[in-house]
């Protein structure tokens, strides 16, 4: 049973990261091909982010409330209508509002996604089994890459049309992967319930009445104001994050490098997050989540002022090696961390404010990014990037400490 749930559940992971390479990662090339603009594909992108902004914290709240929705069957609800959009993607020809719609909702729904399945790892272990959270996001980062490599070819051979194709059947991975994890989890919990002392040692926290805590979203903010400041750090963080993502090919470029060069500086990047994510149980054995937030934060920030102090290609390459204690370890560490500090009705709402700044950040470099880059140049926008991420590192380690404690 144990071995089953870790491995649907990585499955999930490498469907979820699988159907972003389909969706974002390839958007500009099938809406460049729909006839958009590059102006019209940004207002596009930014709009589904600012959707998914209001939609996350509204869908953590139904998981951590609803009586008749539990978390896996939202999740399922969510992968079902993005099937049904995917379909836009094959009937609807050339630039419409439509369409437009359609990617805007898929982008925003599949967004949401993130903090839920997060957030699952957690629900199983309610099983009383053990889940590899770094092992199965590792999943996800090895077969995003797999992925995005084989669809450039395939793209180039047989058009866009492969891109919707690709991600239906992605999704149809994903739903069937969601199905066998409910079944086999209300097994496992069955088996677990009739563990009387297991459970008692697994017993959700509660209040002072003796029933779950099941807050709002404004008495979650109220009770947590020192984890919401580390949060807004994490904004400064992510920002040279989403900078490399989305404008690596500037970057490259004005040290003299090519898109080849581009393509396998990401490349690495994705591959890098694979040894810390396998291997993160074994460092939490050495080291504490708030210890591993703090390297993480410092990684972040040596890595972007290595890119603005780059002069030739290869320095960017050197910097990617920091991926391995930056995104790699800040990841799966914040996501143990909330779980560790927040009582089991807050839970998701961490998980969801945690994944809701990374959507912010992905708007504000989206918006401002192009605007630097146009007026300043590439040098001025990795300036920029590192100012920002050195901020939020110091907000994340002032904060680490202390942002368990409420109010």
């Amino acid at each position: 049973m144990k071995k089953q749930l870790n491995i649907e559940y990585a499955s999930i992971h490498a469907a979820y990261w699988m159907f972003y390479g389909v969706i974002s990662s390839f958007a500009s090339v099938f809406l460049l091909a729909q006839n958009y603009s590059n102006s019209q594909i940004g207002m596009i992108l930014a709009a589904a982010n600012i959707l998914a902004v209001v939609l996350q914290p509204l869908a953590a709240d139904l998981a951590d409330r609803s009586a008749r929705f539990s978390l896996i069957g939202i999740t399922q609800i969510l992968t079902i209508l993005m099937m049904i959009l995917t379909v836009g993607m094959f009937v609807l020809k050339g630039k419409s509002s439509a369409l437009s719609m359609v990617f805007i909702l898929l982008i925003a729904w599949h967004t949401v996604l993130h903090p839920l399945f997060n957030s699952l790892n957690f629900r199983l272990r309610e099983s009383g089994i053990h889940i590899n959270f770094g092992a199965a996001r590792s999943m996800g980062s090895l077969a995003y890459s797999i992925l995005v490599a084989i669809l450039g070819s395939l793209v180039e051979k047989y058009g866009v049309q492969v891109l919707p194709i690709s991600g239906e059947l992605v999704l149809i991975l994903l739903l069937t992967s969601l199905v066998f994890i409910k079944r086999h989890f209300v097994k496992a919990r069955e088996l677990f319930a009739s563990d009387g002392e297991a459970a008692a040692k697994r017993e959700p926290k509660k209040n002072a009445e003796g029933t779950e805590q099941t807050i709002n979203l404004f008495q979650f903010v109220k009770r947590n104001r020192i984890f919401f400041v580390m949060n807004i750090g994490v904004i400064g963080l992510y920002f040279s994050n989403s900078i490399l993502n989305n404008y690596m090919m500037q970057i490259v470029a004005d040290v003299g490098g090519s898109s080849q060069d581009m393509g396998r500086i990401l490349s690495l990047m994705a591959f890098l997050e694979i040894p810390t994510l396998v291997l993160f149980d074994w460092l939490h054995k050495k080291l504490s989540y708030p210890l591993m937030l703090k390297i993480a934060s410092i990684g972040y920030t040596v890595k972007i002022v290595m890119c603005f102090l780059a002069k030739s290609v290869a320095m960017i390459f050197a910097a990617q090696f920091l991926q391995l204690a930056s995104f790699a370890l800040f990841l799966p560490a914040m996501v143990h961390y909330i779980d560790e500090i927040m009582s089991k009705g807050e839970a998701v709402k961490g998980q969801a404010l945690f994944t809701t700044m990374i959507t912010v950040t992905t708007v504000l470099s989206s918006l401002t990014g192009g605007v630097i880059l146009d007026h300043y140049g590439a040098k001025t926008l990795t300036l920029t990037a590192s100012a920002a991420t050195a901020a939020g590192s110091v907000l994340v380690i002032a904060a680490v400490d202390r942002a368990g404690k409420k109010g």
